[in-house]
Order: C-alpha cells, then sequence, then structure tokens
C-alpha cells in the first residue's frame, strides 16, 4: 500500500469520515456570523482601487488637506422639462437645503449617527433659466458604498416631493454611487439563490437521483462560508480590499469550480463502486486516482487568479488572493468533506441508478466512446476543421470595444436616476458640474497653473476651492475646474490629458491633476497595462503545472494554444452579441484580463480531467487507445462539469450591470465552447494525430508507433485490477 493511497484513505476510512465532518461542522459554526459580515468590508470606491503611483492617486493623499478624505458630491437638479423654473420652484429647492443638510444615512463609522453633507452649494440657477443645481459634498467616510445607498435615497425622498410639475434627480459621482450600492447590497442572496438553482438543476439532470445532488451542494456551501469568513478576516484585519464585484463572482467561481471537482471524484468512485465491494476501498482508489488531477486544477486556477498580485490596479490586485481563497477551500472541501459524506451515505446516495458491485460500466458503450470512434476516422481533418472554424470566429475580436464604460451606459437593464439627472444636467448645465477635476501646485505658482488651465479647451472655471480657498496648506495650493464635458467621456478624458500637459508645463509648479475624471482614465490605464504584465505570467503558469503533471513539453504547448485559441473564439462571439444582440456601448478596460483569467486558468481544468486521464491509460493501452479510452471516460464528466460552470456565470447575467453581464456570458460561452468543442474534439483529435509525440521527452513519446488501422469497437473505458 503506497503512502499516496493511505493518505487518500484518511478522508474516508471509518472512523476517518467522522472526525471530518465534525471538523467541518466546527469550521461551518466558526464562519458563519463572520461570513455575513463581508458586505460590510467592502471598499468600492474607485480611487481605493487605483494604483499606487497614479498621478489621481496621488491627488487624493494631497487633497485631504484641503477637503475631507472620502467625500463625493451629489448634484441634484430641478427642472420642469423644459419650461421656466417659477419662483416657488427656487424656494422649494433653498428649503430642501437644510434638509439635506440634515441627513445622516444608515451606518456611521464611529457607531453613531453623523451627518454627511461636508457643504451644501446652491440652488444655482441655470443660464437658461430651465433649471436648478444643488450640490451637496457627502462625506462617507469608512463606510463607503454603505452609507451613501441610503443617503442618496434620503436624498431623492427630499427633493423629489415638492411643487407640482417640477422634476428633481440626484446625479454626480455620489448619485452613480448610491445606485451601485442599492445594485450590489440587494443582489447578493438572489445571486446566490440563481447560482444555486441552477447548479442543482443541473445536478438532477446529470445523475437523475432526488439524493445525490445534496452531497456537492452542501460541500459548496460549506466551501463558500469559509471562504467569505476568511476573506472577511484579512479584509478588516489585514488591508484586503474587497469590492462588490469580487464578493459576487467568489459565489459563482465556489460554486462552479467545486462542483466540477465533486463531479470528477464522483464519477472515478461510481467507476470503483461497480470494482470494489467495500465503497471505503472504491473511495480511496477513487480518491487516489482522482486526486492528482483534482489537486493540480486547483493549482492551476489559484496560481493563475494569484498571479493577478501582479497587477497595478489595485482592485484587479485584490480580485487574485479573494478568487484563490474560494478555490483552495474548495477543493479542501471537495477532497475531504465530500469523500466523507459519501461513505457516510453509502451507495443508496446513488439511487434509483445505484453502481452495483461487477456492473457494467456504461461509459464503455457511451455516446463519448461513439465520438472517440467517429474522430479516430480521420483525426487530422477533424482537428484542421475544427481549428479553422474557431479561427473563424475569433476574427469577430477585432470589434470587441474594452474602452472606459460611461456610468450611464454601466447599467444592462433599467434607467436608474442618476442616469436620467445627467442626462437632464447636461442640457443645463457644463456636463462636467460636480465632478471638477482637482489640481494641487505649488504656493505661489497658482496664478501661473490658472492661466494655464484657462487656455485648456474643455475646462471652465478653474478657481481656489476648499474649506480655505486660496489658502496655502503645507506649501500646496488647492485648485478646482469644471470640466464641459461629461467627466466619464472621451472628451472628459482628453481634458484632463491636455490640463496634465499643460500644468506639467509651468516651471517649478511641480503640479498634479486628479479628480474623478482623472481617476477613470488612470484606472483604464492601468488596465491596459496589466493586460501586457499579466496574461503571460499566466500562461507561465499553466505551462509549468501542466509540463509536471504530464511529465511532457509537447502536449502542454499544444493545451495551451487551444486554450487561447478558445478563449479567442469565445471573445469574437461575445464582440457580435454585446454589439448587435445587447446593444452594450463597451465592456470595461479590464475585461479582456478577467476573460483571459478565468477561462484560461478554468479551461485548463478540463485538460486536466482529460489528460490525465488518457495519460494514465496511455501507459496501459499505447496512445491511440489511450486518447479514446480517456475520452470516453470522461467526456460524460467534462461536459456534465462544463455545464454547471457556464451555469453558474450566466447567473451573473441576471444581475444589471454591463460589466457583470458582459463577463458572465463570455466565460459561460467560452466554458461550453471549449469542453464540447476544444477538450472533446479538437484536442482528442491532436491526441490521435501526433500520437506518442505528444509526450515527448517522456519515455511514454520513445514507445513503438502504433498501427493507425480505427478499432471496431471502442476501448473499454474501466480497466481490471
Amino acid at each position: 500500500m503506497t503512502r499516496a493511497y493511505r493518505f487518500a484513505s484518511l478522508p474516508c476510512g471509518r472512523r476517518g469520515k467522522w472526525v471530518v465532518l465534525g471538523v467541518w461542522i466546527v469550521i461551518l459554526v466558526v464562519s458563519f456570523p463572520l461570513a455575513g459580515k463581508l458586505t460590510g468590508a467592502q471598499t468600492n470606491d474607485s480611487s481605493a482601487w487605483l494604483p499606487n503611483d497614479a498621478e489621481s492617486t496621488r491627488v487624493v493623499e494631497e487633497s485631504k488637506r484641503f477637503v475631507p478624505a472620502d467625500t463625493l458630491p451629489a448634484v441634484v437638479v430641478y427642472h420642469r422639462n423644459g419650461a421656466a423654473i417659477t419662483a416657488a420652484d427656487r424656494a422649494k429647492a433653498a428649503a430642501d437645503v437644510p434638509r439635506l443638510k440634515a441627513v445622516t444615512g444608515e451606518a456611521t463609522d464611529s457607531g453613531k449617527h453623523r451627518r454627511l453633507a461636508v457643504n451644501v452649494l446652491g440652488p444655482i440657477p441655470a443660464k437658461d433659466g430651465k433649471a436648478l443645481e444643488t450640490i451637496v459634498n457627502v462625506h462617507v467616510g469608512n463606510d463607503g458604498w454603505n452609507v451613501l445607498g441610503p443617503a442618496v435615497d434620503d436624498y431623492r425622498d427630499i427633493v423629489q416631493k415638492g411643487a407640482p410639475g417640477l422634476e428633481a434627480h440626484v446625479t454626480g459621482p455620489a448619485g452613480y454611487g448610491g445606485d451601485f450600492s442599492n445594485v450590489f447590497s440587494g443582489f447578493d442572496i438572489a445571486l446566490l439563490a440563481i447560482t444555486a438553482a441552477i447548479v442543482i438543476g443541473i445536478l438532477l439532470l446529470t445523475y437523475r437521483s432526488p439524493i445525490l445532488w445534496l452531497a456537492p451542494i452542501l460541500c459548496v456551501g460549506f466551501s463558500l462560508m469559509g471562504a467569505q469568513a476568511l476573506i472577511y478576516l484579512l479584509a478588516e484585519y489585514a488591508g484586503l480590499t474587497v469590492n462588490g464585484q469580487a464578493a459576487f463572482i467568489l459565489t459563482v467561481l465556489v460554486f462552479g469550480a467545486g462542483t466540477d471537482y465533486a463531479l470528477l471524484l464522483i464519477a472515478r468512485y461510481r467507476e470503483e463502486l461497480r470494482r470494489h465491494r467495500d465503497r471505503h476501498e472504491a473511495m480511496a482508489i477513487a480518491l487516489h486516482r482522482a486526486g492528482p488531477a483534482i489537486l493540480a486544477s486547483g493549482t492551476t486556477v489559484a496560481l493563475s487568479m494569484m498571479s493577478l498580485m501582479f497587477a497595478t490596479l489595485s482592485s484587479t490586485r485584490s480580485m487574485g488572493p479573494v478568487m484563490a481563497i474560494g478555490i483552495v477551500i474548495a477543493f479542501g472541501a471537495m477532497v475531504t468533506l465530500l469523500p466523507a459524506l459519501l461513505v457516510i451515505c453509502g451507495r443508496w446516495v446513488f439511487w434509483p441508478r445505484r453502481p452495483s458491485h461487477g456492473s457494467e460500466e456504461p461509459t464503455e458503450r457511451g455516446v463519448w466512446a461513439r465520438v472517440g470512434s467517429s474522430i479516430a476516422v480521420r483525426p487530422r481533418l477533424t482537428w484542421v476543421v475544427t481549428a479553422l472554424v474557431l479561427g473563424g470566429l475569433a476574427v469577430g475580436v477585432f470589434g470587441l470595444r474594452t474602452d472606459t464604460l460611461p456610468a450611464k451606459d454601466a447599467f444592462s437593464t433599467g434607467k436608474p436616476d442618476a442616469v436620467t439627472g445627467e442626462e437632464v444636467l447636461g442640457r443645463h448645465f457644463p456636463a462636467g458640474s460636480g465632478s471638477p477635476i482637482q489640481v494641487i501646485t505649488k504656493a505661489g505658482t497658482e496664478n501661473d497653473v490658472q492661466a494655464a488651465l484657462a487656455k485648456v479647451s474643455g475646462i471652465a472655471d478653474v478657481k481656489p476651492a476648499g474649506n480655505k480657498p486660496g489658502q496655502a496648506s503645507g506649501g500646496l495650493v488647492y485648485l478646482e475646474g469644471t470640466l464641459t464635458a461629461p467627466p466619464d467621456s472621451e472628451r472628459g478624458f482628453a481634458a484632463v490629458e491636455h490640463a496634465r500637459d499643460a500644468v506639467h508645463a509651468v516651471p517649478g509648479a511641480n503640479a498634479l491633476v486628479g479628480g474623478s475624471s482623472a481617476v477613470t482614465l488612470d484606472v483604464s490605464d492601468a488596465s491596459h497595462h496589466d493586460q501586457y504584465v499579466v496574461i503571460p505570467i499566466v500562461l507561465a503558469v499553466v505551462f509549468l503545472i501542466l509540463a509536471l503533471l504530464l511529465r511532457a513539453l509537447v502536449a502542454p504547448l499544444i493545451l495551451i494554444l487551444t486554450v487561447v485559441l478558445s478563449y479567442a473564439a469565445a471573445l469574437g462571439v461575445s464582440a457580435l452579441v454585446f454589439n448587435h444582440v445587447f446593444g452594450f456601448a463597451s465592456t470595461d478596460p479590464s475585461f479582456a484580463l478577467w476573460t483571459f483569467v478565468f477561462l484560461v486558468a478554468l479551461g485548463t481544468d478540463y485538460n486536466i480531467f482529460l489528460m490525465t486521464r488518457v495519460h494514465e491509460e496511455t501507459r496501459q493501452v499505447g496512445t491511440r487507445r489511450g486518447a479514446l479510452v480517456g475520452l470516453a471516460a470522461t467526456g460524460g464528466v467534462i461536459t456534465s462539469a462544463g455545464t454547471v460552470l457556464a451555469g453558474t456565470f450566466a447567473a451573473l447575467g441576471t444581475m444589471p450591470l454591463v460589466f457583470v453581464a458582459a463577463l458572465g456570458f463570455t466565460v459561460a460561452f467560452g466554458v461550453l465552447l471549449d469542453t464540447f468543442i476544444v477538450r472533446s474534439v479538437l484536442v482528442t483529435a491532436l491526441n490521435l494525430d501526433v500520437g506518442r509525440h505528444m509526450w515527448w521527452p517522456s519515455a511514454l513519446s520513445r514507445a513503438e508507433p502504433e498501427t493507425t488501422d480505427v478499432p471496431e469497437e471502442p476501448a473499454p473505458a474501466v480497466r481490471g485490477e
């Protein structure tokens, strides 16, 4: 009995299974109260996601001495849908000011209610006399979006009650922040329920058992709870940045990847139950044989996620440990808790299709055995045609839009009040009202800087600002200017870039330009930079793990090429759908990187599931028959796993945000493409055509050449001892 086998038998032993179950129950009890606090520990302010060396980050730090940190302007715009504002309207807007100042919100960083408004400017009449504008500078403090959503709701309740015919909207950075906050805070339970329902439905169809699906779902639930608890502790006490998007994606990743590992183990366990009377022995052998594939898969995904730590963008960098923690804990549950639960339950858990000892293994004559025989007739033609089709789909990638997504286009369904408010504001006021550019310059150079900014197209009304306008603090002066273009538009970004060029040229000023528009611009630049840093690291990680697992160099290289081709095809199809079906204005500068990491890491999972079995069989029956046996044995579990993972990411499409919906669609489509076409057809055809050379330079590549005659019937999927 080998040491590896003895280790695999620990969680499924006659005593060990109860110890494992007890340990996980303790983990659940400890994790439950902590996991619920994760939402409160999220940081969703865009400035907190910035690279440390970005110019706008430095402005955020320096401006704290002039304006309170973590302050966002909420812009209230009143109008009569094109008609002139009346005296009663002006009186109503003026009467709203003290009520706006009195709003406290529902959450505070001190544990006590505090007034949120730093100051209120206005009401300011539009030059055309058809609108009024009031700017409320909201100090959210350490509470971030937790307080912003309720506060903006309160502002809207105040301003939207008034004179008949007078309409009011709350927009600006705080208005949009409130709408985004409400989306994230109200959707976490719904997404969890949708994801769980999708996984349960697919498991019921896969196993056709009213009982078996419970074991993977329980393990996933334990995993998610443990991951959320650990992430909360790291966010609260170790400085880990967690945002709403990361928390949502964590849910679907743990459900999807965890269920994938469960499917692989259960499939191998079911095989062994047909060969062994003792279920404890059957599980030990199944875990011993499937464990390396699950370990390699989990390691690949976790290390690929950790590669995000090399990104400069803080939000992308923090995503790495969050996702890796989820994967590691899901892996731990599937190789300890799941085996224990299955052996505790016994064979009846498979009812009504119990795998009895000595019964025939159905994969021997299954669909994928027949597919393999069909591919074996002309493997080269099969992989060439498949690759050409995928290449044709990839052409659509040239139409993929990854520019910065304007806030008004960030919602995939509905029209939030902030969007309506921005449209009204743009008709009557400078489009950048309430989202000023912020300039920090050396005292004594402010006049020269103002003069330089006055020449920049797209910027108006530059003047000293802050609590003590015009006064220096620490040898610096704080200025603000108004953008004439929307702050998240290309014209707004161009104005920021021209402003930076202008003030950087002022001798001795050492001036910096920031503000919400500059923040968005720096985030976009960092996102594009990170693609060129992270993608090669992910590819290197995947290649190294595959090379170590398969003890070869040719196979890992070919497999990575198939994954990249699959990724490009998924992006190409997604671009066509986004542009011509969904009508998305863009996706996001980080979209290509995030989809690459998910699709390559998760696509490699299925390579590992297939190729570890092919490698195992090749050592016994040769490369050609090993490829057919590997496909027959794993084709069903791979397609089931892919369907589960695609279903979990498709659940993101129910969230009314363009970036999240786009990510969910692309990953879901890419996973389905990968499992049904790339892994099962393209890779199998390449295995058959390249033959023993796939395993170069290992000893398998030096085996005697095999006949290329097509077998009359598929090779058996299960070998005897």
